[in-house]
């Protein structure tokens, strides 16, 4: 029992507590200190070193999302352990009796158990998640219908973050199907429209042309694995050819060489005098007659 909690503040009764009950509390709290320091420093450096073994030959930066998303998740877990271990034991130095204490958690965990199976199915796929290294801190995902940088991994929740900046928590049991966008590696993926008129062996030339130089440059090669190129004619539309274009990027990088390939094929086409097709309408006055209508693509 803690001395100055009873009855007028005697010193010597302090000094007693001090050497015995108080030293003990103490050392209770510096090994719970050194134990949870010890376990930042330590499990990052384990993880990092089995990481890296399981994933030879894999990107850096995947293998530090990786090595981040784990060590959130092991360090949070080991110091929730650390905290409840010296609770426990600095609760009867403290004069509490953690018996009953004990005996009404079993009773309270009994009964929310009953009631908590979407926690527990929250925290089995979440173990699962962790386990299949589906997404990890920084990759661009698609869960539960909802698209976003994941910003943290938890066992019972993950967190996304969308464009517009809005937080979603998202919990582990509700991931049906997850979509990573940035695993490994990314990909250039877009259709580029053309004019009927044009001879698509020559565009399809040029759009391979802007993709190697793109690649050549110092300032976009990092980011791109392999460059982007016509595939092939991927549909008639209403107003003109679709080619499909398609590159590897570096994980994460697609969208931003999407926009610089949109730009410069822009203006290769300006300057080879290849039309980009746009909607074509015709003007017709009630009351006109038929040879005052104009032929498809002559006004308008």
């Amino acid at each position: 029992m803690l001395p100055y909690l009873v009855g007028a503040p005697d010193w010597d009764d302090i000094s007693d507590w001090l050497a015995g009950d108080g030293a003990r509390i103490l050392a209770i709290i510096a090994v719970a200190l050194v134990v949870d320091f010890a376990l930042h420093r330590i499990i990052p450096h384990a993880l990092r070193v089995a990481v890296e073994r399981q994933m030879k030959g894999v990107e850096e930066e995947e293998i530090e999302q990786r090595v981040d998303t784990l060590s959130s998740v092991f360090t949070g877990t080991g110091r929730v352990i650390v905290v409840l271990a010296a609770l426990l034991t600095l609760l009867p130095l403290a004069g509490i009796s953690i018996g009953p204490l004990l005996a009404g958690v079993g009773i309270l965990g009994l009964a929310v158990g009953f009631g908590a199976q979407s926690l527990v199915k929250d925290v089995i796929s979440g173990l699962f998640i962790l386990l299949d290294n589906q997404y990890s801190k920084g990759d661009v995902v698609t869960l539960a219908g909802i698209s976003g940088l994941v910003e943290e991994v938890g066992i019972r929740r993950t967190v996304l973050r969308d464009l517009d900046g809005i937080v979603h928590y998202i919990p582990n049991g509700e991931i049906g199907v997850a979509s990573n966008f940035t695993q490994e590696y990314s990909r250039v993926n877009l259709n580029v429209g053309v004019s009927y008129s044009e001879d698509l062996d020559h565009v399809m030339q040029v759009i391979d042309r802007v993709g190697e130089e793109m690649a050549a440059d110092p300032e976009w090669a990092p980011s791109i694995i392999t460059p982007p190129k016509a595939l092939r004619v991927d549909a008639f539309g209403d107003s003109g050819i679709d080619i499909k274009i398609l590159g590897d990027t570096k994980p994460i990088k697609q969208w931003d060489v999407m926009g610089e390939l949109r730009r410069r094929l822009k203006k290769a086409f300006d300057e080879e005098g290849i039309e980009i097709p746009y909607p074509h309408r015709v003007m017709v006055t009630r009351g006109a007659k038929a040879t005052d209508i104009p032929e498809a693509g002559g006004e308008e």
